[in-house]
């Protein structure tokens, strides 16, 4: 597996594997708690870091989305060179790069979930003109000030859980950026218009999970993809929890509701 200090890979026992893809601004430390409950399921799990991530702002803002496909896709070969089976699963930008990674790798990733899709920030708890941006993001993404500018999280980190956000907040030495450039937007924009083109084509059997009280993303960005992905999907509500539900409250209950996915029949038929 690749050494960056930060991926990390965990061995199973039922000759399966799980790409777990962290979200914008990341890193794979971020996976680690629903990482250990697939893997205590029997899988093997890799959790690779995407180009451009897990380093500064600056290294960010000089990568693309194709180069974050390009590290799912990569991660996925090398997966399946170790287990008989691949399934992948992500977070926000990391769901869709594993939807466009199964896409481009039918013959290796056999199932995807996806963490709280977004295809730009208009939650409930995002500032005003987070929305407004998004919904001008493509001509501004041509003005060279937008590349310069920095956006913070917000100050629920995405976590209802004080506990665990505590915990996330302070995993920045661990890859996990506290600001992101406008550069990262843009490349999420492009990323979700992508996406958003190649949905009626798609055949990969997704699961898609979304919070119901989601901070960050409408849940109308989970209902989008259900109502137009061209293949076997199910939509799946998680309740207590804000975006962040892969490290939130009901964390468990998203490796369960993952790995019942990936073993039901329908995922397993294009095995």
């Amino acid at each position: 597996m690749k050494a960056d200090g930060l991926s990390f890979f965990m061995e199973g026992t039922n000759g399966k594997g799980i790409l777990l893809v962290h979200g914008l601004t990341g890193a794979p430390a971020e996976m680690k708690l629903v990482a250990r409950h697939l893997n205590r399921k029997g899988y093997s799990v890799h959790a690779p870091l995407l180009a451009g991530h897990g380093v500064d702002e600056g290294t960010l803002r000089r990568s693309r989305w194709e180069d974050w496909l390009e590290s799912v896709v990569q991660a996925a070969e090398v997966l399946a060179g170790r287990t008989q089976e691949v399934f992948a699963a992500g977070i926000c930008v990391g769901g869709k790069l594993s939807m466009l990674a199964a896409e481009t790798r039918p013959e290796t990733i056999q199932a995807v979930a996806i963490y709280s899709p977004c295809f730009h920030y208009d939650g409930w708890d995002v500032p005003f003109y987070y929305p407004l941006l998004s919904s001008q993001i493509g001509w501004l993404s041509r003005i060279p000030f937008l590349d310069r500018l920095s956006f913070r999280e917000t100050a629920s980190l995405g976590i209802k859980d004080e506990r665990m956000r505590r915990l996330v907040g302070g995993m920045a030495g661990e890859g996990i950026l506290e600001k992101f450039p406008g550069r990262g937007l843009v490349e999420m924009h492009r990323l979700g218009k992508a996406l958003r083109g190649r949905l009626p084509q798609m055949r990969t059997p997704t699961l898609i999970l979304h919070a119901e009280d989601d901070d960050l993303s409408n849940p109308r960005h989970a209902r989008y993809i259900s109502d137009h992905i061209g293949g076997p999907h199910e939509l799946r509500w998680i309740k207590d929890s804000y975006h962040m539900i892969h490290v939130d409250r009901q964390h468990r209950q998203v490796a369960d509701f993952t790995a019942d996915f990936f073993e039901a029949s329908h995922a397993e038929t294009l095995a």
